[in-house]
């Protein structure tokens, strides 16, 4: 039997999760008239700027290097191969079956339950995964003086009920790091998705949504060539990156590695 607390955090985990996924479901939906913009690249104007950091955008990172911080670019533009591989990855996927098997109390979850949250955890459709578009980026945040990266309640990829961004589940001191990261974040145009404290994005339909912009958003996903810099819209973004047989398939290797 589950004891009360355990309970608390499995019942918030479900009602975050299920959140997310309305979230997903807004977003599969908003209209994209992708403006076919390419990439530009972040280490150039990190050295054009001048800017002590590990990897980011100038003008965030100088803002983050005034409070004494240093800001880390963990992931960026993703292609459709790299997300799909990043949805199979057993250290990823794991998490969340692990995860689906706490939320079932022990059992095997139903297959399309993971489906359901790898689609909010990892992005399993082009259209809602919005480092497919390019336009997102995930953070993590260090002390400039001591190079220990700020307590934000648990590392990047955290798979857990501490995982959305007001999560009860974490000091208030890791809290107020989150809150005062994404102050300086939105401060510079940047929205913060709620299911996931590293995760910021700009112009897709996220920021749209979350911050009721009128209009169709301007970036949608799309495949990239690093020669040209050239974008090309993704055919099919609904169609998922991992059909349900194919998480059927991973469940079952994942539950192997869990028993193992």
């Amino acid at each position: 039997m589950s004891s009360p607390n355990e309970q608390e955090h499995r019942e918030y985990w479900t009602r975050q999760l299920e959140l997310g996924h309305g979230m997903v479901e807004e977003l599969f939906a908003y209209p994209v008239e992708e403006c076919g913009e390419g990439f530009a690249s972040l280490p150039d104007a990190v050295a054009a700027a001048g800017v002590e950091m590990l990897f980011s955008d100038s003008k965030i990172g100088r803002a983050m290097n005034e409070r004494g911080w240093i800001l880390k670019i963990e992931e960026g533009y993703r292609s459709l191969e790299m997300q799909g591989m990043l949805v199979r990855k057993p250290e990823v996927f794991d998490a969340i079956v692990r995860k689906c098997v706490w939320e079932c109390g022990g059992s095997t979850p139903p297959s399309e339950l993971v489906f359901r949250r790898a689609m909010v955890m990892v992005a399993n459709r082009p259209k809602i995964g919005t480092h497919m578009s390019g336009s997102a980026i995930d953070i993590s945040v260090f002390d400039r003086d001591s190079g220990v990266e700020l307590d934000r309640g648990g590392p990047y990829l955290e798979i857990s009920e501490k995982t959305p961004m007001r999560s009860p589940f974490i000091s208030e001191a890791a809290l107020r790091n989150r809150l005062e990261i994404t102050k300086v974040m939105e401060a510079h145009g940047f929205m913060h998705f709620p299911y996931e404290f590293w995760h910021y994005n700009k112009g897709d339909a996220g920021d749209h949504i979350l911050n009721n912009r009128p209009g169709p958003a301007r970036y949608g996903p799309v495949n990239w060539n690093p020669a040209t810099n050239e974008v090309t819209v993704v055919e099919n973004p609904e169609e998922p990156l991992n059909p349900l047989p194919v998480i059927e398939r991973e469940i079952a290797a994942a539950l192997g590695r869990l028993d193992g």
